[in-house]
């Protein structure tokens, strides 16, 4: 997969085009309110001004997910004032807590030999924090007959680096036809952003590194694969390549096996 788009782009005009379309999508749906995650990454913090353009401040939630402790949870505040959006604060590490004990508890011995602790490093671990914070996302937009807004970008969903049934569950997604660097671009055209948010060092805020670091592939090498072809670099197009290839699974809905056709679809 290569999306080499041959249409120039344009930051502000981009930003603009986004702007109309939520305003669209979500008037054509009846629904006047939006619910998102608020990480203090460029990505929530770019999404979150998209639709408070759109639709009004008043009518965005921007939800603050800590995972116990979150050393940057003054970043994530720091979104909310400058755009004026709703807030609350949801700490997901009571839930992950329990879930972990009760894994523990339950699953079988050769899965967990002698019941050794769960691994806070291991990826199935790293994997329940998104998807406690979508479910609860999910909880709040459905109380409040809201849209959950989804903040995945391009680079990140073409390798792959995203949870299933976690920060891929969205009813609409702003950033998901743009790269990382295409986000950056134009989130520093909205000047109601703190620019250091815009251009901070994206992570996961899980596993303690960088989301380059844990990818092995820097997000100006995605972006030089996807919108060129290449990154120049043998190495790490073949590393991109593979993890277009192995992550496929993610950007489609589950095949249904369909017995009286014979196929699955």
């Amino acid at each position: 997969m290569n999306n080499n788009n041959n249409t120039e782009f344009c930051p502000e005009q981009t930003r603009d085009k986004l702007v109309e379309m939520i305003r669209e999508f979500t008037a054509s749906c009846g629904i006047s309110r939006v619910v998102l995650g608020i990480s203090g990454g460029k990505d929530s913090t770019v999404a979150a001004a998209l639709c408070a353009r759109a639709l009004g401040a008043e009518n965005v939630y921007g939800i603050l997910l800590p995972d116990g402790i979150q050393r940057d949870i003054n970043d994530s505040w720091e979104v909310c004032r400058a755009l004026g959006i709703q807030a609350r604060t949801v700490n997901i590490g009571p839930m992950h807590r329990a879930l972990r004990t009760a894994m523990q508890q339950s699953l079988p011995e050769e899965i967990f030999p002698g019941g050794e602790p769960i691994p806070t490093e291991r990826e199935s671990d790293i994997n329940v924090g998104p998807r406690l914070r979508m479910t609860c996302l999910r909880y709040i937009a459905q109380a409040l007959g809201a849209f959950l807004c989804g903040t995945g970008n391009l680079s990140e969903r073409t390798v792959g680096y995203c949870t299933k049934d976690g920060d891929t569950s969205c009813d609409f997604n702003p950033l998901g036809a743009l790269t990382s660097k295409e986000v950056v671009a134009m989130g520093l055209t909205m000047e109601e952003l703190p620019r250091h948010l815009v251009e901070k060092a994206p992570s996961d805020g899980l596993s303690g590194k960088t989301d380059e670091e844990r990818l092995g592939v820097s997000y100006q090498q995605i972006h030089d694969w996807i919108r060129r072809g290449s990154s120049g670099d043998k190495d790490a197009d073949a590393a991109i390549e593979l993890k277009w290839e192995t992550s496929a699974h993610k950007r489609r809905l589950p095949p249904i096996l369909d017995p009286f056709q014979g196929e699955i679809v």
